[in-house]
């Protein structure tokens, strides 16, 4: 009996018309970063695990896909020890941040800082597949490493501003500070629980309010804590106000007035630079990878519901890790599949992106006279097929109309005996006839 085929839960096929849209958010995305500076590099899919773990906390090193060693695994391995940590020493890539930060210290001496890249690979996590989230699927990242000014900050709002005004999409940046989260976990007398604040606060939009704040008194904050943090998740009013707020309430904390100081630099670059797109402070963003230490970012579609389709931050230790100190960095990461369903389910796609090629040549049995006309016409930069088989029109016009394929050319012994190219176009009906070599003219009713 024959195997039914199939694919792993959270990863899919795209097939011609999806791939054309998927370049579509890749050329753009990829347009934009060049135009602010951003050089591309490439990193492995995967890396070793000691590259890996330990970065994305707790949560986040559980969903790791780790590769089993090659040979006999299992040979010699102590079984009263944890098993995975003896059988595997690599592991697919988590998100393409921390393999940019091992990029940037083993490549140190043949990098100028700041140093300005973008990436734009597939990422896997062992996450349950649901709408919007996949075990594999592709980030287009964009960093700047070597600087701490936040003008770096607002280059990435720009290009969030620029990218999604190109796609059509409307979105809402928001924007917080890992240092106001670090100064609330100080007023609350829990300097040592900033991680599990951050934790449970970045699931408020997943799990709500009360959940999040049962999880925090589970990992052991005191109901005082609690109440006084609940009143910052929900805070409303303009930027200028809640900073206003926040500076009375963190009087104590150095490192909490420090954020707020940054959030307040920032949103006046935003103001000069005059963005169009909303920005808003939202203390109840954390973003939850452990390696963030300044301004972090999330974006959300205004039309679509669905999570957040670009997200990222200001890094100030991750390269220490690796044995470069005192480099701080930031990005931000554009969700390709998060946009992808976006665009489709908005119907956002350019219906020109359907159009594989432009002519096809019918086969009549005279492929040697149209051969050199489909090559001229490919130098000029018409994608042209020539139908391979000798089949009945019908086919071969269903062919056309499958691939959506708008000018069709039949040329049988008549059009070869008098060197003349038909061409229709399928869409009006219309019919023109041309001089074999006169590629001028079919190249103006081909653009028409």
């Amino acid at each position: 009996m024959a195997q039914k085929p199939s694919i792993p839960k959270g990863t899919r096929d795209f097939g011609r018309l999806e791939m054309a849209w998927r370049n579509y958010i890749f050329d753009t995305v990829r347009s934009v970063f060049k135009t602010f500076g951003y050089s591309q590099i490439e990193t492995p899919a995967m890396e070793n695990l000691s590259t890996l773990m330990g970065k994305y906390g707790e949560e986040g090193d559980k969903l790791l896909f780790r590769i089993l060693n090659s040979g006999d695994a299992f040979s010699g391995v102590d079984f009263d020890k944890p098993l995975a940590s003896q059988v595997c020493e690599k592991g697919l890539r988590y998100d393409l941040t921390v393999p940019f930060a091992r990029y940037v210290v083993q490549h140190r001496d043949e990098i100028s800082f700041p140093f300005k890249r973008f990436q734009m690979q597939p990422v896997w996590r062992a996450d349950r597949p649901q709408k919007g989230r996949y075990r594999e699927f592709w980030q287009c990242d964009v960093d700047v490493i070597g600087s701490r000014s936040q003008l770096c900050e607002l280059e990435l709002v720009q290009i969030v501003d620029e990218v999604y005004r190109r796609l059509g999409i409307r979105v809402l940046v928001k924007i917080n500070n890992r240092k106001v989260l670090s100064g609330l976990a100080e007023i609350c007398g829990a300097p040592d629980k900033v991680v599990d604040i951050t934790v449970a606060i970045d699931k408020l939009d997943k799990i709500g309010l009360d959940a999040v704040k049962a999880e925090m008194l589970e990992k052991g904050l005191t109901p005082e804590a609690v109440a006084l943090l609940e009143p910052v998740l929900t805070l409303s009013g303009t930027n200028a106000e809640k900073i206003s707020v926040m500076r009375s309430l963190m009087a104590g904390s150095e490192i909490g007035l420090k954020g707020l100081d940054e959030l307040e630099e920032l949103f006046g670059f935003i103001g000069q630079a005059g963005i169009s797109t909303p920005c808003e402070i939202d203390l109840s963003l954390a973003r939850g990878l452990n390696y963030y230490t300044g301004a972090i970012f999330e974006v959300k579609a205004l039309d679509w519901e669905i999570g957040s389709i670009s997200g990222g931050g200001r890094y100030d230790n991750l390269t220490g890790i690796f044995g470069l100190p005192d480099m701080s960095g930031v990005g931000i990461s554009f969700g390709a599949d998060r946009i992808y369903d976006v665009l489709t389910g908005l119907d956002k796609f350019p219906d020109s992106l359907a159009v594989s090629s432009t002519l096809l040549f019918a086969n009549m049995g005279e492929t040697a006279y149209v051969l050199p006309v489909a090559t001229a016409l490919r130098a000029a930069g018409i994608a042209v097929e020539i139908y391979p088989d000798s089949s009945k029109l019908k086919k071969q016009f269903d062919y056309a109309d499958h691939k959506g394929i708008p000018f069709i050319s039949i040329c049988g012994e008549t059009e070869a005996a008098e060197g003349l190219i038909q061409i229709k176009n399928l869409a009006s009906g219309e019919q023109r006839s041309f001089a074999k070599d006169d590629v001028a003219g079919m190249l103006g009713f081909l653009a028409a």
